[in-house]
């Protein structure tokens, strides 16, 4: 298949039969994506949880729970957001992706983003952060840093599973988000006009 002639049909077919890696053996579903299809801001983690591996949808835990509301603090709507995953299958116990995996997996997303061509891209902590941005990324000293990537605006924030684990970062997310609203309007504004 061509990825320039990608249609979301297909893609999501061709995802969902995946087996370029050992993942497709223990998933329930394949956890593709959700949200808006030509929206300008697209968030992506790193690989599903238990619960999203049960719903087939991203974000919808505990963790995607505490990154709904920091959204409607923002006054961003989820739907008007894509949100996805490096890998589109739960890892065992909800280990961190192996190279291996994200290398089997990475062009789905890649795909999503042609298909979706957002404007900013927020990377939901270090690893998704050190596929996208770069090797080395430090998610406590980078977080809130935009960074031009091709087309794309990027940033990361930290993962919402962290916040739960470490809530003394939360007013820091809270700030992260409430620059991300700013940027995502004034590119909105530039377009308009």
């Amino acid at each position: 298949m061509n990825p320039a002639t990608d249609s979301w049909e297909q893609l999501l077919r061709t995802c969902s039969d995946c087996t370029a890696c050992e993942l497709h053996k223990t998933r329930t579903n394949c956890v593709f994506g959700t949200g808006n299809k030509n929206a300008d801001l697209l968030f992506v983690g790193e690989a599903p949880g238990e619960q999203e591996d049960k719903t087939g949808t991203p974000f919808v835990g505990r963790a995607g729970q505490l990154l709904d509301q920091y959204l409607y603090a923002v006054d961003i709507p989820r739907d008007s957001v894509y949100i996805a995953n490096i890998l589109k299958c739960r890892p065992p116990k909800n280990r961190d992706p192996l190279p291996a995996e994200e290398d089997a997996c990475i062009d789905y997303l890649r795909r999503q983003v042609r298909l979706i061509r957002p404007k900013i891209i927020v990377c939901l902590g270090r690893i998704a952060a050190m596929r996208l941005i770069k090797p080395d990324f430090r998610i406590t000293k980078e977080h809130g840093i935009w960074f031009e990537k091709g087309n794309f605006l990027i940033t990361a924030v930290y993962h919402p599973a962290l916040l739960l684990r470490d809530p003394r970062k939360k007013e820091e997310m809270l700030l992260d988000m409430k620059q991300i609203k700013e940027k995502l309007d004034l590119l909105s504004e530039e377009f308009t006009q």
